[in-house]
């Protein structure tokens, strides 16, 4: 097949796009089988409900450590090599024998899990740099329909196998996931001489250095808080009055939230027109129309199926024009570019989930919505703001 891009044919993104949505997908399987873990091990709920955590620390575990490294090491050996550990990792889920055993396994198995931020700035440094932005975005439609949709598929395996088989499926589709990418990823070349230590190291010479990096992370990661304060506490709002809907039905609304993430391909390819800024200004925007459209319809089906769709592609707008950028700024270190980027976009996530409890708790779900609209305000407020420091000129990505 003809390449479409310098190193990447169609071909080629497709299979990054499905590695990177089903290998993401091992983070939120341990989500919807809590109560199944509590039961099987006779412990609280509570107890249980610590794996979704663990699990997330060992994401950023591995962001924060493992990939950096795409700078130092030959990036397709080292995405295999994760595989396989993500693969042992799921394995000891399913076969552990106590909950602590598990929590270890939880942790092991977030931090293999990063492997879509090996992927993202492969396809980055392989795709011509006219097409940069249209590939993330494909790309990305894969990761966020794999993030959505896995909480749908590990209810309904978790009601059929069991908790244990569904890590077991999950196992089994990573290992089946590892011969892939080892018979079809291209090799990527590193351009990083020194040391782990200095490689670390300059992760904060990066945060110092970049204005945008700085910029684009502040902006994704009040964005991301308004994702992960929604997907958590939209579970107590359809669970509750006039809704009263099981998890099953609850899972399904992750379907309107994939609709959205398919728009991802064409936000890259308009950041790839025009300056990427634009893009995360419409996709702020759209962002606060969406909150509003959950306040509003907040009772009704189609209106909350209006709002997700609305708020998944306002992510994307955001996050992909995001991520166009700060790659465009030191080709030879978008590992590290990406691990400052998407370790304060993750914490953003986070905060922003205790802030939707927080605000569940004051205010119910209008506290919500309130609480959205003013984390997308403070967003629009670091954009508008380092904007205005730019002297009017959304021009801010340094010539290639």
């Amino acid at each position: 097949m003809k390449p479409e891009t310098d190193g990447l044919s169609r071909w080629h993104i497709v299979i990054m796009a499905v590695c990177t949505g089903l290998i993401v997908a091992n983070i939120y399987y341990c989500q919807p089988l809590i109560v199944l873990i509590s039961k099987s091990f006779g412990v609280p709920a509570s107890e249980g409900g610590r794996m979704p955590f663990l699990t997330q620390l060992g994401y950023a575990i591995g962001l924060l450590f493992f990939v950096p490294l795409g700078d130092k090491v030959e990036r397709r050996r080292q995405i295999i090599w994760m595989a396989a550990a993500a693969v042992g990792a799921l394995i000891v889920a399913a076969t552990a024998p106590s909950l602590v055993v598990l929590e270890i396994a939880s942790v092991l198995i977030g931090a293999t899990s990063v492997i879509p931020q090996l992927i993202l700035p492969m396809a980055a440094h392989l795709a011509a740099p006219s097409r940069t932005g249209k590939v993330i975005g494909s790309i990305m439609s894969g990761l966020l329909i794999g993030i959505l949709l896995s909480r749908t598929l590990s209810g309904f395996v978790g009601a059929w196998l069991g908790w244990r088989g569904m890590f077991w499926v999950a196992a089994g589709i990573s290992f089946s996931l590892l011969l892939i990418i080892r018979l079809t990823f291209p090799t990527s070349k590193p351009g990083f001489r020194g040391s782990y230590g200095s490689l670390m190291r300059s992760l904060l010479t990066l945060a110092k250095e970049q204005p945008v990096l700085r910029e684009a992370a502040a902006i994704n990661a009040l964005g991301f808080s308004t994702f992960g304060m929604f997907w958590t506490t939209m579970v107590l709002h359809l669970s509750g009055a006039p809704f009263h809907f099981n998890s099953d039905l609850i899972g399904l609304f992750g379907l309107a939230g994939a609709a959205g993430a398919l728009a991802a391909p064409l936000v890259g390819g308009s950041a790839d027109k025009r300056n990427p800024r634009i893009t995360i200004g419409y996709g702020l925007g759209l962002l606060g129309m969406s909150f509003l459209l959950l306040y509003i319809w907040a009772d009704t089906v189609p209106g909350m199926i209006a709002g997700i769709v609305l708020l998944d592609l306002a992510m994307q707008c955001i996050h992909v024009s995001n991520q166009s950028r700060v790659y465009a700024l030191i080709p030879a270190a978008r590992n590290r570019l990406n691990t400052v980027y998407m370790t304060v976009s993750f914490i953003g996530t986070s905060l922003g989930s205790a802030i939707g409890l927080f605000a569940w708790e004051k205010g119910a779900w209008p506290g919500v919505c309130l609480a959205g609209a003013l984390l997308t305000l403070a967003a629009f407020a670091v954009y508008g703001g380092t904007y205005r420091k730019r002297s009017g000129s959304f021009l801010d990505i340094p010539a290639k």
